[in-house]
């Protein structure tokens, strides 16, 4: 009888320490988790960017207006992973 008592024993015991582990898990506080935060992505000033809005707000003006047109045709290279050709000079009627 010795022998079943001792297991009863160890048994309540480990039940009691299992309870006391789950009871201080439950009811630890933990702090608020620390926030990393990344710094904010600045875009990088675009000349281009800003001819095209100067463009927009042209309207259909900008049709004929040179820079929108130059402004138009390098954001079209862009897109398209053109390389800008540099501009060959025009000879004069030789």
């Amino acid at each position: 009888m010795e022998g079943k008592m001792l297991a009863r024993i160890a048994a309540i015991v480990f039940v009691a320490i299992a309870i006391t582990a789950t009871v201080i898990e439950v009811t630890r506080e933990e702090g608020p988790a620390p926030v990393s935060t990344a710094p904010a992505l600045q875009p990088s000033a675009d000349p281009l960017r800003a001819t095209l809005r100067g463009c927009q707000q042209l309207g259909e003006d900008a049709g004929s207006d040179a820079d929108c047109l130059a402004a138009w045709a390098e954001s079209r290279d862009r897109f398209l992973g053109r390389t800008s050709a540099p501009e060959v000079p025009q000879r004069s009627g030789d």
